[in-house]
């Protein structure tokens, strides 16, 4: 058994995005008195989608949102994010030359993310690697954000209904840059690679590979995390 399929997360492994998510998140809830420090967003809320973490952050909080809902508080999230982090700005190092040696080798490669539809096509904007993707599956697509392996089910389904050779959750091997996003894809049944670009190795332990960086991954490495 070899790689077929290689699945991204998207924030913090193809985008160096996250800081622009906390900054967006702070100024819309700025007017409730709500400031979510660094340590907070990172160890609690980076694998939330933003309607659940508006939900979790109100509970917790117990914050009076005025009658906003969570769409409208997203939505306003989302412009801000998008005047913070401009189009095709905010690429990781690397990235680009790892996805064109991914397609050289015919794997298969596609992004499953808790950001919004809009974020990523926004972030992807007039680069080498906006139409790359076979596959990808935001927070519009889903109804449960990372731990739960929806999002990646999800993407595996679609790929193989891209294509009649069809592939089994053990072909496939997902990066991602925290723990939830781990364990998510290994309830997916996945293997993993965990990327330390939002958080120390010790917090990645659980997975099945970790690395500094993509430049440091091999096709061959790829190839035997599946066999």
């Amino acid at each position: 058994m070899s790689l077929k399929a290689l699945i991204f997360d998207f924030d913090g492994v193809i985008a160096d995005s996250e800081p622009c998510h906390l900054s967006a998140f702070n100024q819309t809830f700025a007017e409730f008195g709500i400031e979510l420090d660094p340590v907070a967003y990172y160890e609690k809320y980076l694998g939330c989608t933003d309607y659940e973490l508006i939900e979790d952050v109100q509970r917790d909080y117990k914050a009076d949102f005025k009658g906003r809902t969570a769409k409208q508080l997203a939505e306003q999230k989302t412009e801000i994010f998008h005047e913070l982090i401009g189009a095709g700005r905010s690429i990781i190092d690397g990235i680009i030359e790892f996805v064109a040696e991914l397609k050289k080798n015919n794997i298969r490669i596609a992004v499953n993310s808790g950001a919004t539809a809009a974020d990523i096509e926004l972030m992807l904007k007039g680069t080498k690697i906006e139409k790359a993707f076979e596959v990808i599956v935001t927070a519009d697509d889903i109804e449960k954000g990372k731990p739960d392996p929806q999002g990646y089910l999800l993407t595996l389904k679609k790929l193989n209904d891209n294509s009649k050779d069809k592939i089994s959750a053990g072909d496939c091997a997902v990066i991602e840059d925290s723990k939830w996003g781990i364990i998510a894809a290994q309830k997916a049944g996945m293997r993993t690679i965990g990327i330390t670009n939002s958080y120390p190795a010790k917090e990645l332990l659980g997975s099945d590979l970790i690395i500094d960086s993509v430049r440091h991954l091999t096709i061959s490495a790829l190839h035997k995390l599946c066999s």
